[in-house]
C-alpha cells in the first residue's frame, strides 16, 4: 500500500510539503454525469429550459468550482491554474460535464478537475430540476492525469 502523504508520523492530517519538488506541466480531466428524463435532456440541448442557458451556467460553475478547490478541500494547495476547459455533452442517459485543468506547478490538479466537474453537474441539475427533480448525479470521477512524480494515469 502506498504511503499516505497527508498524514504525519503520528497519523495527524497535514498539508504535504511540495517545496522540494520541481514544477512540471500537469493536466487532469474529470467527468460528472447527470441522468435525466428524455424531456429534460431534450430541453437542455435545445436550449429551452425555463431557467435559460444551462450549459453556459454549468461551464461557469465548473470553472468557479475548480478555482475554489483549495477553499473547499482542506489539504489542497492553492495553485495558479493555467487553463480550464469545460464541455457539456449529451449521453444516452442525459449529460456529461467534462473538465480539463492545466497547470505548471509542484502539485497536480486532479482535485480541481474533480471539484469543477462536480460543481458543474450540480449547477446543471439546478437548471433542469424544474422539469426533472428526479435527475441523478453521478458518477463524478477522474478520467485521466498527466505529469508529476506518479506519471500518467488513464481510467
Amino acid at each position: 500500500m502506498p504511503e499516505l502523504t497527508h498524514l504525519d508520523d503520528e497519523g495527524h492530517a497535514r498539508m504535504v510539503d511540495v517545496g522540494g519538488k520541481s514544477a512540471t506541466r500537469r493536466v487532469a480531466v474529470a467527468e460528472a454525469h447527470l441522468a435525466m428524463s428524455a424531456g429534460a435532456k431534450e430541453a437542455l440541448f435545445a436550449g429551452s429550459l425555463p431557467k435559460g442557458d444551462a450549459m453556459a451556467v454549468a461551464r461557469i460553475a465548473a470553472i468557479q468550482g475548480a478555482k475554489q478547490t483549495p477553499a473547499l478541500v482542506p489539504l489542497c494547495h492553492p495553485i495558479g491554474i493555467d487553463a480550464i476547459a469545460v464541455d457539456v455533452e449529451p449521453t444516452e442517459a442525459g449529460a456529461r460535464v467534462v473538465v480539463t485543468v492545466e497547470v505548471t506547478a509542484r502539485t497536480g490538479v486532479e482535485m480541481e478537475a474533480i471539484t469543477g466537474a462536480g460543481v458543474g453537474v450540480i449547477a446543471l441539475y439546478d437548471m433542469v430540476k424544474a422539469i426533472d427533480k428526479g435527475a441523478v448525479i453521478g458518477p463524478v470521477q477522474l478520467v485521466s492525469k498527466t505529469g508529476g512524480k506518479s506519471g500518467d494515469w488513464q481510467r
